[in-house]
């Protein structure tokens, strides 16, 4: 009963600290049982309506289709989430059922009147724009409400600037538009709030969501936890080993950084802390970690499938494009960890506190499977991903019941289906609220403007404009989710890199990257001040060593520009493995250099000289490998020489 009770307040931890810094969860949790089904059966038939579609096709036009899937995600909005931090959990007031009640005409209107509103053609009538308003206006609260005001803050300045550009000077200066034409855009077209955005919301994103719920519900996530633990628990800094491998499978599936940061890091931070990592460092490793998983394929958090669809290329290519950089992301975090184990010397776990790996596979290694099925039918079967994934959602249930440690019952299904639609909503929220960024960038031409600015800047230097366009993703990603991230740094700042020549998917890569960091990057890094949260750490601290462990992410980007053979583009098998060596050296020296030690303490000289030759490594070219092994050649002897000295000096003093 001890055990129980404790099991619950460390349950209860980990939702405050959740809470405190991911709006996305905070739900309301009811008294009243009729308001408990009645959430449950929208969530669930939400669920089981876009996992049917994935088989059948919508029964209905795309705009409606996508505004069928904002309705209920509104409405689950404005039942789930109350409107300020300090409202009542256990209570629906009356607004919100007013509100939840008016989420639904606009879908109504479009599927009545849909023929009607396509033959029009762009003229629309005073009831097209009450209703595109009414869309608009709740778009905006869920959003508030859902993300945080950073979000609608920016759209609305977008509006703003939509209505008012005509009075701008400069680039920036547009014709102007009045508010029944951009509630035109907004509602009626799909370059608004059912812009592409959401039409992979709507198809691709809540299925595999809803994918990673089964998962989950069948111990999934114990299975990456107790697989890392049986893998690398005992090595020298285990834990921190395990935090960094399970938050990177984790982070991919669930695609959020700070409830993957909570998650895991209620597990995995109290064992770094056990064994001597500090507070700060400990909590530094679960946050970049967890930031990783969103660029881990092969579900990289979904936004691979708002990127093949924005380029209009294979999701596959993509995938296969993003692993060598992800593995040198996540290798460059085990460097350091090593690195700060062996100079701290800090042991692992001891083997009789591990699971075996026997018997971890024995109990749970078949939830493996659906992950493999999931890779087969993608690469190899030639269906559809709608199709893929729905089949893999299928095939997870029937697997999971092969042992009863992993059996899900008739309410875990349930459960599942609920958690999936309960998850979908901060996506889909944040995905039509960026709809009105887009739309606005659309038809003002502000994402072609800014990107001229960038490039003006940058003064036709490849390099400037890299730096200009990292720092205003970093901006523009503070606060918000990944995929809105991506969205709109894909919007504003990758077609600056285009336009110097840049390959379109090596763009995007690169914005997505920086975008994706800016949840690392203080003053506002909030996966780091949730992992502080979990250790007790300072939060900003945290977040500038997350930033440090998270260093070959911030020079990888740079050299996949530089050298597109870091991402396999268009490369030979021989060439392919000399790359992948020049890369994986690369990031060990980042690493050496950034914890300054290797064999023995590096001096500010040598650690610089390291990160020169890192880099040299990283950047294409033989003889840029030629100096950067002889920097590592050099340092390795110096080194070693200094600790043998060291070492002669201490057996004398012991004498």
């Amino acid at each position: 009963m001890k055990n129980k009770r404790s099991h619950e307040q460390l349950d209860k931890n980990q939702q405050e600290v959740l809470e405190k810094y991911d709006t996305e969860s905070r739900f309301r949790n009811f008294d009243n049982r009729f308001l408990v089904i009645l959430v449950t059966l929208i969530a669930v038939g939400f669920s089981l309506y876009h996992l049917i579609t994935a088989f059948t096709g919508p029964p209905v036009p795309v705009l409606v289709h996508r505004g069928l899937h904002v309705s209920f995600v509104l409405i689950l909005v404005f039942l789930l989430f109350p409107p300020t931090k300090k409202a009542r959990r256990d209570h629906l007031p009356w607004y919100d059922i007013a509100l939840s009640g008016l989420s639904i005409p606009s879908t109504i209107y479009l599927f009545v009147n849909y023929e009607e509103i396509v033959t029009r053609g762009g003229l629309p009538i005073t009831v097209d724009i009450i209703m595109g308003t009414l869309l608009v206006v709740l778009v905006f609260e869920a959003g508030r409400r859902v993300t945080g005001i950073a979000l609608p803050i920016l759209a609305l300045l977008f509006v703003a600037y939509a209505m008012f550009g005509r009075d701008l000077p400069g680039i920036f200066r547009h014709r102007g538009y009045d508010w029944p034409q951009l509630a035109e855009q907004f509602y009626m077209t799909t370059e608004g709030i059912f812009s592409t955005a959401i039409g992979v919301s709507s198809t691709y994103i809540i299925l595999f969501i809803i994918f990673g719920a089964f998962l989950a519900k069948s111990g999934m996530g114990q299975l990456f936890n107790d697989l890392a633990m049986a893998l690398t628990g005992r090595s020298r800094g285990g834990p921190a080993k395990v935090s960094v491998i399970a938050s990177g499978f984790l982070g991919s599936i669930n695609g959020s950084a700070i409830a993957n940061t909570v998650t895991t890091g209620n597990f995995t931070i109290p064992l770094m802390k056990k064994i001597g990592y500090s507070r700060v460092f400990a909590g530094a490793v679960e946050s970049s970690a967890s930031v990783g998983g969103q660029i881990l394929p092969p579900i990289m958090g979904a936004a691979a499938f708002i990127m093949a669809e924005t380029l209009g290329i294979p999701y596959t290519d993509i995938v296969l494009i993003a692993i060598l950089p992800a593995v040198l992301f996540y290798l460059g975090i085990l460097v350091q960890v090593h690195i700060r184990a062996t100079k701290d010397n800090l042991s692992g776990i001891p083997r009789s506190e591990l699971p075996k790996l026997t018997d971890v596979l024995k109990e749970r290694g078949h939830l493996l499977l659906p992950i493999f099925f999931l890779l087969y039918m993608l690469f190899f079967s030639g269906t559809t991903i709608l199709f893929s994934a729905a089949c893999t959602i299928i095939v997870t249930i029937f697997i999971s019941a092969f042992r009863k440690s992993t059996r899900m019952s008739f309410r875990d299904l349930i459960d599942a289906l609920e958690s999936g639609a309960r998850i979908t909503i901060s996506v889909a929220i944040a995905c039509a609220t960026v709809g009105i960024i887009v739309g606005v960038s659309g038809i003002t031409g502000f994402g072609l403007n800014l990107a001229n600015a960038i490039v003006a800047i940058g003064g036709e230097s490849l390099f400037l404009t890299l730096l200009f366009t990292m720092v205003a993703c970093i901006v523009l990603g503070m606060g918000m989710p990944s995929i809105p991230a991506y969205i709109i740094t894909a919007t504003m700042a990758a077609p600056a890199l285009v336009q110097l020549g840049i390959e379109p998917i090596v763009a995007h890569l690169f914005v997505f990257y920086f975008g994706i960091f800016a949840n690392i990057t203080p003053p506002v890094a909030l996966a780091a001040f949730a992992a502080a949260g979990l250790s007790g750490a300072g939060p900003m601290r945290t977040g500038f060593n997350a930033l440090k462990l998270a260093l070959a992410g911030f020079v990888v980007p740079f050299m996949f520009v530089y050298n597109e053979a870091l991402l396999l583009i268009d490369t030979t098998l021989m060439s392919g493995i000399l790359v992948i060596i020049s890369a994986i050296l690369g990031v060990l020296m980042l690493g050496i250099a950034a914890e300054r030690y290797f064999l023995y303490k590096l001096n500010l000289l040598f650690s610089g000289l390291m990160a020169v030759g890192g880099i040299l490594f990283l950047y294409p070219g033989v003889m840029t490998d030629v100096i950067a092994l002889a920097i590592l050649l050099f340092i390795f002897t110096v080194q070693f020489i200094k600790k043998k000295r060291h070492s002669t000096a201490e057996i004398t003093t012991a004498s």
